[in-house]
């Protein structure tokens, strides 16, 4: 099992609150950021440990 964060499902909301930057901009980075999302019917949610890996390996 990966380190740091649970599988729990973030909305793009709880993500750019998170991160500090806007909805908007989740939906438009996440690609390019590498963040995977998870999609239920037609939103996108992303698990919390793939944003910790994102955080840790960007500024960790």
């Amino acid at each position: 099992m990966a380190q740091g964060g649970s599988y729990r499902l973030l909305t793009p909301a709880e993500v750019a609150e998170w991160l500090r930057v806007s909805e908007v901009t989740v939906k438009n980075k996440y690609r390019s950021w590498g963040l995977r999302p998870q999609k239920v019917g037609r939103l996108l949610r992303f698990r919390e440990r793939d944003v910790v890996a994102y955080l840790d390996g960007r500024y960790g």
